[in-house]
């Protein structure tokens, strides 16, 4: 591991006002530390975030503010959380181990890097870790990686299982930096590779999380479901969460969908809600939606089974929440 110099940051102003060329921010460090540890990583300062007062879980009217240190375990206890948006706690009890959990925060938990296993090898070339290298993993080892988004450049996923639950909750993402401070929607946080994979967010230089915002709880029911090569700790082949509400007379009103596993960023199934709200709620019509949303998918050879995994868990999930 590369030498560096450590610093423990007293505020976010302060630590924006240490940023610098070479700096990077250290939260719980689950993800950023073992990318040092790979050589993909390797800044020459690092700003420990870890300890700023962040780390509240707290209503503020109709709306709950959950602070970017807050660990992640204590994010998927907490009663307010548990009680108003389960959706999103069982996200995140489905997103690690528990040891990563108590460590891991929610800012570090929505900027951590993909898993694809071309990044993480430093003897392979990477446009996301060294751009204009290439992808190797189109040709190669591609068998989790995106099916929809993806581009020439770049077929990486993104792994968080929170910030699945967060895009179909409509969080807010509050952030500090050089500029002042800046509310980005979610979606919004995460970006598609394009031609630049290496921006897994819109978040300029300096840029801090400092709390993610959530809207009052969406009426209907909702839930959170990953599949997965094996029971734990173990990433999203695909994963959903979904918002269904649903009138007395059989007529969808309100939806909501995130796919994960499937995209460089958290994928908000929007083509899908447009062809289930104002229809009925029907298996039948859940297929139609489901397909609509996946034909826009542009599988490689080895993820394509990804396509019908993810079909069949819109429509059970949907029928599942259909009262």
């Amino acid at each position: 591991m590369k030498p560096f110099d450590y610093v423990r940051a007293q505020s976010p102003s302060d630590a924006v006002g240490r940023y610098g060329p070479g700096t990077m921010y250290l939260g719980g460090g689950t993800n950023l530390v073992d990318l040092m540890r790979l050589g993909v990583a390797a800044p020459d300062h690092l700003v420990d975030v870890s300890r700023l007062p962040l780390d509240a879980v707290e209503p503020v009217r109709d709306r709950l503010r959950i602070g970017a240190a807050v660990r992640n375990s204590d994010l998927a206890a907490d009663p307010l959380v548990r009680a108003r948006y389960p959706m999103l706690a069982r996200a995140v009890l489905t997103g690690a181990s528990g040891q990563v959990r108590n460590m891991a925060t929610v800012a570090g938990n929505l900027l951590q890097r993909t898993r694809c296993p071309y990044f993480q090898d430093v003897t392979r070339p990477c446009n996301k870790r060294e751009p204009g290298t290439g992808c190797p993993a189109i040709a190669g080892d591609h068998s989790n990686l995106a099916v929809l988004g993806a581009s020439d450049a770049c077929v990486a996923t993104h792994p968080s299982d929170m910030a699945v639950a967060l895009a179909a909750l409509d969080a807010e993402v509050h952030v500090t930096g050089p500029a002042g401070d800046r509310i980005i929607p979610m979606p919004g946080l995460h970006r598609l590779p394009g031609d630049e994979p290496e921006r897994d967010t819109v978040l300029e230089p300096g840029m801090l999380i400092t709390a993610v915002e959530l809207p009052a709880p969406p009426p209907g029911a909702s839930l959170y479901r990953k599949v997965r090569e094996r029971a734990s700790f173990a990433f999203a082949l695909v994963s959903i969460a979904a918002v269904l509400d649903v009138r007395w007379d059989g007529v969808v009103t309100g939806c909501r969908i995130a796919l994960g596993g499937v995209a460089h960023a958290p994928w908000r199934a929007e083509r899908a809600e447009r062809e289930i709200i104002g229809g009925p709620a029907t298996g039948e019509a859940y297929l139609r939606a489901a397909e609509a949303e996946l034909d826009q998918a542009r599988p490689l050879p080895r993820n394509a089974f990804k396509l019908p995994l993810a079909r069949n868990l819109i429509v059970r999930t949907l029928e599942e929440l259909t009262p």
